[in-house]
């Protein structure tokens, strides 16, 4: 959680008191959200850590989004499409999907921030999972909305209690299947079984970031459903299967009116020339997409193996290409204990306390090498007297 100065801590909050202060003062709620915590990237005294801690594509990028970033680098001084047209074209032929419906971000994650700008005021509320991407809630905070969490039993979205969360001020169902940082799914009748029974006025945003590695025949990422409603927007990201995390792309697809509302709020150029060039050279390297498919599905099932076999706990079956891991609460092998060993040792893992998961670190499968190092050093700390 990122520490508040206790300059602006101070300030006052109440809107009687803005006019009147010496100094401006942000909105009320604005202070009590918690900034976003990314994944480590450093290990004390460690010059090249192992980075497994943020479910980056342990393969990197494919070689074609290189080249088509290379190449627009020709470009840096020119302001790119706004309406990201080459993606929006790619897209659309890929996914049959009807290009004027798809609304493009910087990262999904603004996505989510656009929806919850548009369809929350002060006094309405957004309803998400207990253990829920945490860019939901600070998009819903920001705009003067309330956070409501529903239960997870066994790290599982369940549509009842989604339902039984929902009110007369809920605007938004925010649903990310797979979850993160969960991993876990619901299979696409319980997904079907919730946008029945939600009013109509309810968004419901069905958030893809991880479906391209839940393989699942009874798994299905909601774009044909959205077809034909006027409440569903679908979400992907060109950050996890097509490793551009580092470009900042995400996309939406989403019923003709709310796509028209998010534009007009949507700043423009919020997809760079690059980045808009890399995308669609990924989106069409499939030869690369497969491979990142099948490094998951390969290591996936040995880690949650081999870490169970060590006494620890992995949540499951996982559907993404990380593992959230449960640790015992006993002083010597506690999460946060193995997370700074891990360290030590110059593996990074994510810690999650922060989404209300204290004994549990969150995984990324890695290559080979990383995914045996990982292992031993775990073996090692488990063992240790």
């Amino acid at each position: 959680m990122s520490e508040v100065s206790s300059d602006l801590a101070g300030a006052p909050k109440a809107p009687s008191d803005r006019a009147a202060a010496d100094r401006p003062a942000p909105k009320p709620g604005i202070l009590d959200i918690h900034a976003y915590v990314p994944g480590k990237a450093k290990a004390e005294g460690v010059a090249a850590p192992i980075k497994l801690s943020a479910n980056e594509n342990a393969l990197g990028s494919s070689p074609k989004a290189l080249e088509a970033y290379a190449e627009a680098a020709r470009q840096l001084h020119v302001y790119p499409d706004p309406r990201a047209n080459i993606v929006r074209a790619a897209i659309a032929e890929r996914f049959r999907l009807e290009p004027e419906r798809l609304v493009f971000g910087c990262g999904s994650d603004e996505v989510f921030q656009l929806l919850n700008q548009v369809f929350l005021e002060p006094g309405d509320n957004m309803v998400q999972g207990e253990f829920g991407f945490a860019a939901f809630g600070i998009g819903a905070r920001a705009a003067g909305g309330e956070v409501k969490l529903a239960k997870e039993p066994g790290y599982r979205i369940d549509v009842d209690e989604l339902l039984a969360t929902v009110d007369d001020r809920t605007r938004i169902v925010f649903l990310a299947n797979p979850g993160n940082p969960t991993g876990t799914w619901i299979p696409f009748s319980e997904v079907r079984r919730l946008h029945e029974a939600l009013p109509p006025s309810v968004v419901l945003v069905l958030d893809g970031a991880y479906g391209e590695f839940a393989l699942d025949a009874q798994f299905n990422d909601g774009l044909d459903l959205a077809r034909d409603s006027s409440n569903i927007v679908v979400t992907h990201t060109f950050s996890k299967l097509h490793g551009l995390a580092g470009l900042r792309v995400g996309w939406g697809y989403a019923p003709a009116e709310i796509a028209a509302a998010v534009e007009r709020i949507r700043l423009p150029f919020n997809t760079s020339v690059p980045a808009q060039a890399a995308a669609v050279a990924a989106l069409a390297d499939e030869d690369f997409q497969r491979a990142s498919i099948a490094l998951v599905e390969q290591w996936r099932p040995w880690l949650t193996q081999q870490l169970g076999g060590a006494g620890l706990d992995v949540v499951g079956p996982s559907a993404t290409n990380f593992l959230l891991v449960g640790f015992p609460t006993a002083p010597g092998r506690t999460a946060a204990e193995a997370e700074a060993y891990l360290a030590s040792r110059g593996l990074l893992v994510r810690g999650v306390s922060l989404y209300g998961l204290p004994n549990h670190l969150r995984i990324t499968v890695g290559l080979e090498a990383h995914n045996r190092a990982l292992v031993d050093a775990l073996a090692d700390f488990m063992q240790a007297p």
